[in-house]
């Protein structure tokens, strides 16, 4: 076993979770849910289970086993959650001994938290056009989650989206219903996702194979964005509307692969290079924050 670093509430804690993105321990897993559920309902908030918790909770009627997070959404403006709400409990939440980190979002407030090693998303979204723009770039019909289902979870009462089938259709795909490992579902969900044109300034990715040569004519795509070809020197420019994490595809003969959570901004040139990184042996997760920003 691999020796982890921090002490499992804190931002090494934190950073090493959205790197390797190793398995939850359930055991702690469901103390910290219950006590994010009892920190919010004494709060007034109305949250639900999101991504991998609601397919969890829905098709398994527990955690997936490979899960890494523990998913939650709120939506802005509705059942009078406000900015100050928001803040009050994320300020409970650090009083109770959780690490928060608030993520650059361009359609939500979102937070990280982290206690003992299980990381908590929790989203709090924007309606735009009565629709939610959901990670990494799905745009789903607000009315999803503006009147949730109940349903019974690890013994206890939560909401999902409602229907909790369409969402987790429009989500992860027709095949949700049968269970993939990580490296395999992040295909099916940025495969469905269209193509758009994104508003906002460049950044750059260069692409080296395993040997740090530069690529030509490698594609790179924002996933829900726009595609583009690297040059003779492996650069390729991207649209980025502002800082966020992003997903991102690299493909080009023999070598594909699905970047789906990278902390990038604007105005910045990053480095993707091949490599098979060796990993700690307790790791399955999907590797995040590949990219690395190019020294100048």
């Amino acid at each position: 076993m691999t020796t982890r670093p921090g002490n499992g509430s804190d931002s090494a804690s934190l950073e090493y979770t959205f790197k390797y993105n190793p398995p939850m321990d359930h055991a702690v897993a469901e103390r910290n849910l219950k006590e994010a559920k009892q920190i919010l309902d004494n709060a007034g908030i109305v949250f639900l289970l999101f991504s991998g918790a609601c397919l969890g909770a829905v098709r398994d009627s527990a955690f997936i086993p490979w899960d890494d997070d523990i998913d939650l959404l709120s939506v802005m403006g509705i059942n009078d959650l406000s900015e100050e709400r928001l803040l009050a409990a994320v300020k409970i939440f650090r009083e109770n001994g959780y690490f928060v980190k608030e993520l650059k979002g361009s359609y939500s407030r979102a937070f990280s938290m982290i206690k003992d090693y299980v990381r908590i998303g929790w989203d709090a979204d924007y309606i735009v056009e009565d629709t939610l723009k959901v990670y990494p770039g799905i745009t789903m019909p607000a009315k999803l989650f503006t009147n949730p289902k109940e349903i019974e979870f690890l013994g206890e009462k939560f909401l999902v989206p409602n229907p909790p089938e369409e969402y987790l259709r429009l989500k992860y795909g027709t095949e949700w219903t049968i269970p993939k490992r990580a490296g395999e579902y992040e295909k099916d969900v940025v495969a469905k996702i269209p193509d758009a044109k994104l508003i906002g300034q460049p950044a750059r990715i260069r692409v080296l194979d395993y040997h740090g040569q530069p690529v030509l004519g490698a594609e790179v795509a924002v996933v829900g964005g726009s595609r583009s070809d690297t040059n003779s020197s492996g650069y390729a420019e991207i649209i980025l509307p502002g800082p966020d994490f992003y997903a991102l595809t690299i493909n080009y003969p023999g070598h594909q692969q699905v970047l789906y959570m990278e902390d990038i901004e604007p105005q910045m040139t990053y480095i993707y290079r091949s490599m098979a990184e060796k990993l700690p042996s307790d790791t399955i997760g999907t590797i995040g924050n590949v990219l690395i920003p190019e020294k100048q």
